[in-house]
């Protein structure tokens, strides 16, 4: 288990925006991939890294929609990319490495919360598949210009991950499906995703991080009804979202682009940060506090995780030295 899942005093906190952890950091020349960049958190990470000078590539399952959201973000190209489709990932990362181009900055945004039983490509659940298994399939086809650009490659987890580890006997579901702990174990996933690609990576230059964003109202919400909205607390009792306790776009986007470019995290990785700082070990049994559990960066279940993902997929660059 890793020592190093404590504060580093990074000076910043729950209320930073993206703008204050970028300050003094100048990106110019380095090439960055946000997936889901054109909406909600995605989209503020893709304004604040164009803003400090990066080029930014957003894969976007409504290509025609991104084009529309950035349109004014000057250095951003939008291509067409679906994590829960196969096919759609190698699409996107053969014309991408056709470029020739190296990637500096990875962020794995894009993600779907709570919807209805959905299942696809052979049957996978479709959370588990578009938060996890999408954002595997897709690093490992980039690999070549991540390991080339030596990148740091950050993936959006959450404190939801608190409300199921990994399902090992049941992973897809087929046994009852429960919407909030599927949700959970895909943001499980997304951590033991980083801890073991920091593992493999970092001979290469390459280190990984998973963050917990906080809670941000953006059309993430989409698939929970008003009224469990409602009873959670989201909304007051006018039916307006209570914005206690919610970030703002920029203060939820800023914990991915602080992990993403900070120069405190040099030398580090495999690490879940939250509020714009490296997060302590969770404890007690309440959900959705701060802090993560210790089942979503233990080491075993991330390489076990990482098998699995490659079998499913098909799909592992390190096959040949792993």
């Amino acid at each position: 288990m890793t020592n190093q899942q404590h504060a580093i005093g990074s000076g910043f906190g729950a209320q930073s925006t993206t703008e204050e952890v970028l300050r003094g950091i100048d990106l110019t020349g380095r090439l960055a991939i946000v997936t889901g960049g054109y909406s909600g958190l995605g989209l503020e990470t893709t304004r604040a890294l164009a803003e400090v000078g990066a080029r930014v590539v957003v894969p976007a399952r409504r290509p025609a929609v991104a084009l529309e959201a950035v349109a004014g973000i000057r250095g951003v190209e939008v291509d067409e990319l679906d994590l829960s489709d196969l096919s759609s990932i190698r699409g996107f990362a053969e014309r991408f490495l056709a470029d020739g181009r190296t990637i500096d900055l990875l962020i794995n945004n894009a993600g779907i919360m709570a919807c209805p039983e959905t299942r696809v490509g052979p049957g996978w659940e479709a959370q588990f598949a578009t938060n996890h298994l999408g954002h595997h399939a897709l690093v490992n086809r980039l690999w070549p210009a991540i390991a080339a650009g030596g990148a740091r490659v950050v993936t959006v987890s959450s404190n939801g991950h608190q409300l199921s580890g990994v399902r090992w006997d049941d992973v897809q579901f087929e046994r009852g499906y429960d919407k909030w702990r599927a949700y959970g174990q895909a943001k499980t996933a997304n951590a033991l995703f980083s801890v073991q690609l920091d593992a493999l990576g970092r001979e290469f230059g390459v280190r990984a991080f998973a963050v917990h964003p906080g809670a941000i109202v953006t059309e993430l919400a989409r698939h929970v009804p008003r009224e469990e909205m409602a009873a959670a607390g989201w909304l007051d009792e006018a039916g307006n979202w209570a914005m206690g306790g919610f970030k703002t776009p920029a203060q939820g986007a800023a914990t991915q682009a602080w992990a993403a470019t900070s120069p405190r995290l040099a030398g580090l990785g495999g690490l879940y940060c939250e509020d714009c700082e490296v997060a302590g070990i969770a404890s007690g049994d309440a959900v959705l506090t701060s802090g993560v559990r210790e089942y979503a960066i233990d080491p075993e279940q991330a390489a076990r995780l990482w098998a699995l993902s490659a079998e499913l997929t098909g799909l592992n660059a390190f096959a040949s030295t792993s």
